[in-house]
């Protein structure tokens, strides 16, 4: 090793073997893809968030949602609403099951979410914010933490104040993604209210936003002081992902490029447990998104675009797969 770039990172009382974790991400980080980003080294596997409401109404959907497999642990569940009482009764109500960290959204930029208050909305709250967190530490013995963002637009950049009332609240970790509501995903992240937020507590700080590589990873990691690093966006069709960045922290070496044949093998492993969980026909339209994206910037991947739609069963998803290999 040359450096200490790669350690282990204690939230709460749980210890991550690294600190590279799975950004939670909306239709991305489900079940099936968050095993492949275990396998290939992600520290911390964190699900697609989840309606306090829709626990509380026993939605079947969301049950869905909260199914975890021994081989992707340690997870974190992240939840999202805005009634303190109702957020904490339910933390509490799933306590039992086997997550290690229950996340809280403050992070979600969509409209439907924000314009329930919930989400990013919660930024522009403080005093919320806080009884949101010290409801749910004080209703579950996990570790409880908070995925804010930068602020909710230029006006209203908050992170510092918001990291610190969630610290004072009982939060063990703060993620922080480095553009207000308003960016959405546009432009450059500013990694400079990393550092900032670092800077104002004392719990550990995750970076997130534009970690493409393990060169980024370690830019920001130096440029910020922050613990751990989460990968979002960047792994979506690319759990390899994990690896590389773990080992450039380690070595300073790059990895080649996944070959054909790797990104292929990944594809069908990834099919597998998508139709074992969600049955042929949602695993069909969700694998249709997935080789989307691993096939981006691929030799033939867009003549392979180009088939997806046609497939609607697991054999044609197969047989379109075993057509890009030839």
């Amino acid at each position: 090793m040359i450096n200490n770039y790669i350690h282990p990172l204690s939230i709460g009382g749980v210890t991550l073997k690294n600190n590279i974790i799975l950004a939670p991400m909306a239709g991305v980080t489900d079940l099936p893809f968050r095993l492949l980003c275990a396998r290939y080294g992600s520290a911390l596997q964190c699900m697609e968030m989840v309606s306090a409401k829709a626990i509380m109404y026993n939605n079947k959907n969301t049950e869905a949602l909260l199914e975890i497999h021994p081989d992707e642990m340690p997870v974190s569940l992240q939840l999202f609403g805005s009634d303190p009482e109702i957020m904490a009764a339910q933390a509490h109500r799933i306590e039992e099951r086997p997550f290690a960290i229950l996340d809280i959204n403050m992070g979600c930029p969509v409209p439907k979410v924000v314009n329930n208050n919930e989400g990013s909305a919660l930024m522009k709250n403080g005093k919320l914010v806080g009884e949101i967190v010290e409801s749910i530490v004080k209703a579950i013995d996990k570790p409880v933490t908070v995925k804010i963002r930068k602020g909710f637009d230029d006006e209203h950049v908050n992170a510092c104040e918001i990291a610190h009332i969630a610290q004072e609240s009982g939060a063990s970790a703060i993620t922080v993604h480095g553009r207000t509501r308003e960016q959405y995903y546009a432009g450059e992240a500013d990694w400079d209210i990393i550092a900032r937020v670092k800077q104002a507590v004392n719990i550990p700080v995750i970076g997130n936003g534009d970690v493409r590589c393990g060169k980024d990873a370690k830019r920001m990691l130096e440029s910020t002081g922050c613990d751990g690093v989460a990968i979002g966006r960047a792994v979506r069709g690319n759990p390899f992902l994990f690896r590389e960045v773990i080992h450039y922290l380690e070595t300073g070496e790059e990895l080649p490029v996944p070959t054909r044949e790797e990104t292929v093998s990944v594809i069908l492993e990834h099919a597998e447990p998508s139709y074992k969980y969600e049955g042929e026909y949602t695993a069909v339209r969700e694998m249709r998104k997935a080789i989307g994206w691993y096939s981006a910037g691929i030799k033939g991947g867009a003549k392979l675009r180009g088939r997806i739609n046609e497939m609607e069963t697991m054999e044609d998803l197969k047989e379109v797969v075993k057509c890009f290999m030839a």
